[in-house]
């Protein structure tokens, strides 16, 4: 694996990026589920169109765990398009001439938000593993507490998938007064064993890292590249599906005729594995993979939320929802959104669903599937005439 020489590997500076940062927690700390409370944390986010006078068109869009709060422009470290830059944007389904958009880079995250990699105030190092453990509702908490400084009452929507979806149902389930629509896309309302497992293997390779050291790396000038990008790898296999494997890769050999007998990359989805294990390591934690996806193995919305029925998270919600699944998503499958859809069925709740049939696995609601953003985009449109918002023209309600 063609990894970056750690000699001449540099960290990022998170603080040179563009965009907003708030330090929130300073009158009034944020208290984790585990039972610490976070002060003088710090909130990374990006803003995109206009909020307007009433402030009843923001949407927040919530991303994955390798995501960040770049959604519709270049990321400043790799410098390709931000990474839902298909659907964010003037005249796309989040349409940003019509929609004030807010993205903020999750609790634990790694592109200026407080997370492992941040500086402990109370030690002047990295907090490494000394960060408390999060969850979820911790990160959707720290958002709500952004919104109070942005002083914004009510969203007119929460949109995003996989991660980003559980951060829309927590968003529901705790703040139904502030949500008017809600889209959990490709999701699920609790972590299952397969993905549990899946994210332990990754854990397991990056801990394994003689250059880890106990989580305490960047106080060494060491990067656990290696295991991270294991990490990265085994993740992103679930991310596709085997039909676009095979239509991509096939069997066929990597810039070579014929097979070496050697444990080189031959074939060509094992080069393409490997690129992106290494260029994932140039923009992420390690730290924060391992924090990020304890929070996703700890998500359980039922038991957060009383530890009922799931219908009974969402009784009496006004929120107006639409679940949206891949039909070769085998990560967060189809099952999952019908149980969501069923408990808000049987919680009475204005609830749309929509299964796309798409060949991409999981990463289909990142790319070009014109059905997705068809339904997406009617949903929002729907709910905007309901919530009486303008279209994008000027005219009230479509008229």
């Amino acid at each position: 694996m063609n990894l970056r020489d750690e000699s001449t590997f540099r960290q990022w500076d998170a603080e040179t990026f563009p965009g907003h940062r708030v330090v929130l927690g300073h009158d009034k700390p944020l208290r984790l589920d585990c039972g610490v409370e976070l002060h003088d944390f710090t909130i990374a986010y990006q803003t995109y169109g206009e909020l307007n006078a009433d402030k009843s068109n923001a949407i927040v869009v919530c991303h994955a765990l390798t995501g960040d709060q770049f959604v519709a422009d270049p990321h400043p470290v790799t410098g390709k398009p931000g990474w839902w830059e298909m659907m964010v944007g003037p005249g796309k389904p989040v349409d940003t001439n019509r929609f004030f958009v807010i993205c903020s880079n999750i609790l634990g995250g790694c592109m200026g938000t407080t997370g492992p990699k941040e500086i402990n105030p109370d030690t002047g190092k990295p907090w490494g593993l000394g960060f408390p453990v999060i969850t979820i509702a911790d990160m959707v908490r720290a958002q709500a507490m952004l919104l109070d400084h942005l002083e914004i009452d009510e969203l007119f929507a929460v949109v995003g998938g996989s991660l980003g979806g559980m951060q829309v149902l927590e968003w529901a389930a705790s703040y139904p007064d502030r949500v008017f629509a809600a889209a959990p896309i490709a999701t699920a309302d609790h972590h299952s064993a397969q993905n549990i497992a899946f994210n332990e293997v990754g854990r397991q390779a990056i801990m394994a890292d003689l250059d880890w050291c106990g989580g305490d790396y960047m106080s060494q000038d060491r990067w656990p590249n290696r295991g991270l990008a294991v990490a990265r790898m085994v993740a992103h296999v679930t991310y596709l599906s085997e039909t676009a494997l095979q239509a991509k890769f096939g069997r066929r050999l990597q810039d070579r005729e014929k097979i070496t007998y050697g444990f080189d990359a031959d074939f060509q989805v094992e080069s393409y594995l490997r690129h992106q294990g290494s260029t994932f390591v140039e923009r992420f934690d390690a730290n924060s993979y391992l924090y990020i996806t304890r929070a996703m193995d700890y998500f359980d919305l039922a038991e957060k939320h009383g530890g009922g029925s799931r219908a009974e998270v969402f009784r009496d919600t006004p929120v107006r929802f639409c679940v949206i699944s891949f039909t070769s998503d085998w990560l967060y499958p189809t099952a999952e959104s019908r149980r969501i859809v069923n408990a808000l069925n049987a919680a009475a709740a204005n609830v749309s669903f929509a299964e796309i049939e798409a060949s991409f696995g999981h990463d289909s609601f990142l790319l070009n599937v014109p059905e997705f953003h068809r339904v997406f985009r009617g949903f929002l449109d729907g709910a905007a005439e309901h919530r009486g918002l303008p279209r994008a023209n000027g005219g009230e309600n479509g008229r």
